[in-house]
């Protein structure tokens, strides 16, 4: 099969560190925290007070009032994202190209804010007073419907769900349609809204939030002292398109996406399997996928969630994959300022890598300050480090053992 080329020619974010890709990029280079306190729920009675929140994200820049009460907050940040990544992109949709055109966005949980909300209503004021608009509002193919009738786009359609690998998965399974000849163009990445009541809880239930209350530093992956992660929200969107289509328009061009792998555990729901031998497996397959070697990678961003296994396999994954060259490759886990966005990590973090290969800046780990000695690789601590990075990968690990991986290069 004739494979074709896929590059990236529009970029929209909405997270913890700003409400557009220029100031979530400059705040990430600056190593700002966009994490504080928890104000989106009451923090009583949970042992989390911390949370990467987005500040002053007015939905009415992109729909009207009538459109967003329709919509979860994660649909409206998908669509909010997905505006900024086709604006970005110069990219025109008409009747002719829409059916060319396609949409691939995951999210983790889709709308429990909405489920939590109509539940409650059920319960005080029976089934008939449940919103008409429920299960359309709360299920997380939603991002991916309402996006594709917000921009006319008329191709493949589809959503991912795949935890906390979600946006990772979604880019890698996007970049295959346009790969194989199916889509000339698609729209892709993850989004979240998880700050709920519900979510919160469970997550604290499953000891997996940081309890530190100190909001500025209780997002520290690879850190001896960290101990846990810290839940945010938003969106991560790319513009992916085949290269042909792409010059042929005169499209600005961040990079090009070469590799990608996924993969399963097969071991436990929650806890990455021993040694991080599926994260392993996924980064080989993305590796070999690219056609590039082990020592072609020059930047990976990690999953990083700052809780005690994922940071130790993870790093163990990087070494039985790299060799010798993991202790000379540059890591970071952007979670530290960003916290960590569930489905939208992976989005999120591809936006990173990206900006990290056509800026030659790489985003620093903050909050590093005891390393841990089985987290002894160079995790680019506490400041950004300007670097020519020709390929970047990136991780994201999932509950359930789902593993995934992307690879970008410089477009040359």
């Amino acid at each position: 099969m004739n494979k074709k080329r896929v590059v990236v020619t529009g970029l929209g974010a909405l997270t913890p560190l700003g409400n557009d890709v220029a100031t979530t990029w400059d705040n990430a280079i600056k190593g700002v925290s966009g994490i504080g306190p928890l104000t989106r729920i009451d923090s009583e009675g949970y042992p989390a007070k911390v949370a990467a929140e987005l500040k002053d994200f007015d939905v009415e820049q992109f729909m009207d009032k009538k459109e967003a009460r329709r919509m979860d907050r994660f649909t409206q940040y998908a669509v909010a994202a997905s505006f900024m990544a086709v604006k970005d992109s110069k990219l025109e949709i008409t009747d002719e190209n829409a059916p060319r055109v396609g949409v691939w966005i995951g999210s983790g949980i889709g709308g429990m804010e909405t489920f939590e909300n109509q539940f409650e209503i059920l319960l005080e004021k029976g089934p008939r007073r449940v919103s008409p608009f429920f299960v359309p509002m709360m299920i997380p193919d939603m991002a991916a419907g309402q996006v594709s009738i917000a921009i006319g786009a008329k191709g493949f359609n589809s959503c991912t769900v795949t935890a906390c690998a979600t946006g990772t998965n979604s880019i890698g399974d996007a970049f295959k349609v346009i790969e194989r000849g199916d889509a000339d163009v698609m729209v892709t990445g993850g989004t979240e809204a998880p700050i709920s009541r519900m979510a919160f809880a469970g997550f604290c239930s499953a000891k997996a939030l940081s309890t530190n209350e100190d909001h500025t530093k209780a997002s520290r992956p690879f850190d001896l002292n960290r101990d846990g992660f810290v839940m945010g929200e938003g969106a991560g969107i790319l513009v992916l398109e085949e290269l042909e289509h792409a010059l042929a328009r005169g499209a600005d061009i961040y990079a090009e996406i070469v590799g990608y792998g996924a993969t399963g555990d097969a071991y436990h729901i929650t806890s990455p399997a021993p040694g991080g031998e599926g994260g392993a497996r996924a980064m080989l397959q993305a590796i070999n996928d690219s056609g590039l070697q082990p020592s072609d990678i020059d930047y990976i961003n990690a999953h990083g969630t700052s809780t005690s296994y994922n940071d130790k396999f993870e790093t163990l994954a990087i070494k039985e994959v790299l060799g010798e060259h993991a202790y000379k490759v540059a890591i970071s886990s952007t979670k530290s300022m960003t916290g960590h966005l569930l489905g939208a990590a992976g989005g999120v973090e591809a936006i990173f890598s990206i900006l990290a290969i056509k800026e030659g800046v790489i985003p620093p780990t903050t909050n590093l300050e005891t390393p841990d000695p089985e987290c002894d690789l160079d995790y680019v601590p506490n400041e950004a480090r300007k670097q020519d990075v020709r390929v970047a990968l990136s991780n994201s690990l999932g509950f359930g053992g789902h593993n995934a991986t992307i690879i970008f290069k410089r477009y040359e």
